[in-house]
């Protein structure tokens, strides 16, 4: 039903920011909760943060509260997630995914998936 690409990846300076994108396609991006999930080489996918339809409430990983923000334009139907801070071991291939609730930050929970950007931090 809705199709996502994500954008802004790339190289960034440990300490540095960064701006991921998420564009999705489709009518019913409002009735989705979106969620960005990452994995470094060899890793299995890490939950880093979730938001509701509204989004009103968020939900982030330990890694990375206090140093990313997830947030959303229902208007623009685009997820979006601030980035700043960043460490080393930020990099990984960021996905954005639509799913149910924002409340399970499970891969299963989420139906439809991005093709992921690249975010790599060097030292």
């Amino acid at each position: 039903q809705v199709q996502l690409v994500e954008s802004g990846g790339g190289l960034v300076q440990a300490g540095g920011s960064l701006r991921l994108s998420c564009a999705a396609s489709g009518r019913t991006f409002s009735l989705y909760a979106m969620g960005w999930f990452r994995q470094a080489p060899g890793k299995e996918h890490e939950f880093v943060a979730a938001i509701s339809q509204s989004g009103l409430s968020t939900t982030y990983a330990d890694s990375v509260k206090g140093r990313f923000t997830i947030s959303r334009d229902n208007a623009k139907k685009t997820v979006y997630l601030q980035m700043n801070s960043l460490k080393p071991e930020d990099t990984a291939v960021y996905y954005c995914a639509a799913g149910n609730t924002y409340r399970i930050v499970t891969p299963s929970n989420y139906d439809y998936w991005g093709q992921g950007t690249q975010v790599t931090v060097s030292s």
